[in-house]
């Protein structure tokens, strides 16, 4: 077992490093830490105590500081108020104590110059894990495990069984502690430890051994996928300012196609259960829209488009001689001139300075709106206008007027009101500009 483990820190590049090593007291971490010392690693040893098992926490943590004094070896140790904890960050005692254990193993690592943390999860723990994630259906990600090294921290124990890490144990004459609560089904984990793999053991006698070569093929196949993944992200999802619209036509090219594009959404906080309903109402009427905790996705024409809750924008008052002004995720830049520029583009509008009214009122667009249309003499609803411009509904909620004396003289960034064109004798001039605020992403 040692060669194996040996072989394990050459391939993780723990060789030669100094590694704190995170020491519950109990089997599993007693071994890890005594094949690190016997594979002659500079070692620290990090006991972190819950308070979760009363005073069973306390002699834990004196029977790891005695080991550490034992081996000789640097001794690191907190006290953590989980519970307290739990409730102030909203989460589980598991996953709050998980979440303090490595915000303080971090702590140590940077100030005492550690390498790696190494933990004392094995290929038992990964089995467990995989099983949980494929209960709670987390995907192909969640059934590739345990990773054996993530960042600082690394995990030599993972091939190994915990039957090999007992034997090891008694063979070497180690003692540890037993917790206690191991023994309950409180926890779903230990359910599925005392009950579901001893059955499936009963099923196949070499279950460990048959799951780790299961491990290597699912990570393989999560490899391809996340290739496959990133080539249709190329193909088909385009990042357009504060807006990503995916192609409705990539669900054509699946039998399945709402796992795939959850792939693609859930980094934007939507689940499974949506991702079905989108794909069941893609031929629909277009403008159903889904919610997920941050962000909108509405079905267009051609389109998903996906962009984030916006808050409710108040109108802005802007005054002559203001050069900044901000609505919403937009800015506008103001100058005065003398030269009456050609426009240039949509996001610029030039205006006669002696029309304009100040101060002119700039806020987002209305149903009943009506303008002037560049180059027409007659009016056209502004929703008309939006309709005929063939612009999204997310679109539209981030469209905005600019009035003065309340008569509408640039839907802005689209189009300027004919009766505010600029004219050869216009002495004075007026120029926006229309910039999306660089702090404001989706």
């Amino acid at each position: 077992m040692l060669k194996r483990f040996h072989n394990q820190l050459e391939a993780l590049g723990c060789t030669g490093k100094k590694i704190l090593v995170a020491v519950s007291g109990g089997l599993d971490s007693v071994v890890l830490l005594d094949l690190l010392l016997m594979a002659d690693c500079t070692v620290g040893v990090a006991h972190a105590n819950f308070q979760l098992r009363g005073g069973e926490s306390l002699d834990d943590e004196a029977f790891v500081r005695e080991l550490a004094m034992q081996r000789k070896v640097p001794f690191h140790t907190s006290l953590f108020e989980t519970n307290n904890d739990a409730i102030k960050m909203g989460v589980s005692v598991q996953m709050a104590a998980r979440q303090l254990r490595y915000a303080w193993f971090d702590r140590i690592m940077d100030q005492e110059d550690y390498d790696f943390v190494a933990t004392a999860h094995h290929l038992n723990d990964n089995l467990e894990t995989v099983l949980l994630n494929f209960v709670r259906g987390t995907g192909l990600s969640g059934l590739q495990g345990i990773p054996i090294k993530n960042g600082r921290i690394v995990r030599p124990l993972l091939q190994f069984t915990r039957a090999e890490i007992k034997t090891y144990a008694t063979d070497h004459r180690l003692t540890w502690r037993e917790d206690s609560s191991n023994a309950k089904n409180d926890y779903s984990r230990n359910f599925i430890r005392h009950h579901i793999v001893p059955s499936l053991k009963e099923l196949n006698p070499s279950l460990e051994e048959t799951f780790a070569r299961n491990t290597e093929r699912l990570q393989a196949s999560h490899e391809l996928a996340r290739h496959e993944l990133e080539r249709l992200r190329q193909t088909y999802v385009l990042q357009q300012g504060r807006q990503v619209k995916i192609s409705k036509s990539i669900t054509g090219l699946f039998k399945h196609p709402a796992p795939v594009l959850l792939e693609l959404i859930k980094e934007y906080d939507f689940n499974l259960d949506q991702s079905m309903e989108i794909v069941l109402a893609l031929h629909g009427q277009p403008g159903k829209q889904f919610l997920s905790p941050t962000h909108r996705l509405v079905i267009d024409r051609e389109h998903l488009i996906i962009c984030t809750h916006q808050d409710e924008w108040k109108e802005v008052l802007i005054e002559e001689g203001q050069r900044h002004a901000s609505l919403g995720h937009w800015v506008l830049e103001m100058e005065n001139s003398t030269k009456a520029e050609v426009q240039s583009n949509n996001l610029q509008a030039i205006l006669p300075g002696d029309k304009l009214h100040f101060p002119l009122l700039w806020r987002k667009w209305k149903h009943g709106d009506f303008f002037f249309p560049m180059g027409m003499d007659h009016k056209k609803k502004l929703s008309d206008f939006l309709v005929d411009s063939k612009i999204s509904l997310t679109e539209k909620e981030a469209v905005t007027v600019l009035e003065s004396a309340g008569e509408i003289v640039w839907v802005v960034g689209y189009r300027i009101d004919n009766r505010f064109k600029i004219i050869e004798e216009a002495k004075k001039v007026v120029v926006f500009k229309l910039k999306t605020n660089s702090q404001d992403k989706l």
